[in-house]
């Protein structure tokens, strides 16, 4: 990857550039049968236009804090990337009363009606499918982010040292996180090409380094399991096999 890469949206622009079509993330939720599969290019259409919705109109500003009560999912994905674009900071399943926008899956809705802020709803159902019922005082995201630009240009940039990232009670910037996705890849010995599977949640920085920043850092991809725990290890085996797995994190 692109050794001037200074914050996670980076991370996402360099492996853009280098192969807009391959397969960047692949998502399974066990849980309802559902597999789909986002190339590079099409993933970064999602950031983008979830980062428009973030700056206009969540009118969110550079700096502020937005908190993500999110399981492990292709759209946490998303939000974390466009956070980083838009230059506020993705806090993970911090306090909604602190925060100045709330994201959250339908079963955190009770808390999140603690901020007192805009909030977003997932309804995190198949194909990113919208709620049969927008819940009450949310705005939901799968209404709001189909008609947003297809590209993204903040208002006020953010800078590598500016906070990216709020997760496991510390708030690290922007190259400090890319530092350390680097340094979990080396660790790990991840490189170009490889694909990691995660079954790991993302509410924590090792869920999100193994399921998303570390293979992203190196230019590797993301197989991504919701929901597989009740899996035996014949089905684990076949899976890695046919998604030519080449790390697991469990």
């Amino acid at each position: 990857m692109n050794i001037h890469d200074r914050t996670p949206a980076d991370l996402l622009r360099s492996t853009l550039a280098v192969d807009a079509s391959r397969p960047l993330l692949t998502f399974y939720d066990d849980a309802t049968g559902e597999r789909v599969e986002f190339s590079a290019a099409t993933l970064a259409n999602w950031v983008a236009k979830t980062a428009n919705l973030i700056q206009d109109d969540l009118a969110a500003q550079r700096g502020d804090r937005v908190v993500l009560l999110l399981p492990a999912h292709w759209q946490t994905a998303v939000w974390v990337l466009a956070c980083s674009a838009a230059g506020v900071v993705a806090d993970i399943g911090g306090d909604p009363a602190a925060a100045d926008v709330v994201v959250s899956g339908p079963e955190r809705l009770p808390e999140a009606r603690a901020c007192g802020g805009e909030r977003v709803a997932l309804a995190l159902r198949p194909l990113g499918a919208r709620f049969p019922q927008p819940p009450e005082g949310f705005t939901d995201y799968a209404v709001a982010v189909p008609g947003q630009p297809d590209t993204f240009a903040a208002y006020d940039p953010p800078g590598p040292g500016d906070p990216a990232l709020a997760v496991d009670g510390a708030e690290l910037a922007g190259d400090v996180v890319v530092e350390r996705a680097r340094a979990d890849a080396a660790e790990r010995g991840l490189a170009p090409g490889c694909r990691v599977m995660s079954r790991m949640d993302y509410g924590s920085w090792r869920g999100l380094s193994e399921g998303l920043l570390a293979p992203l850092a190196v230019g590797g991809s993301v197989v991504l399991c919701r929901n597989a725990d009740g899996l035996d290890a014949a089905a684990l085996a076949a899976r890695r096999e046919s998604e030519r797995v080449t790390h697991f994190a469990a």
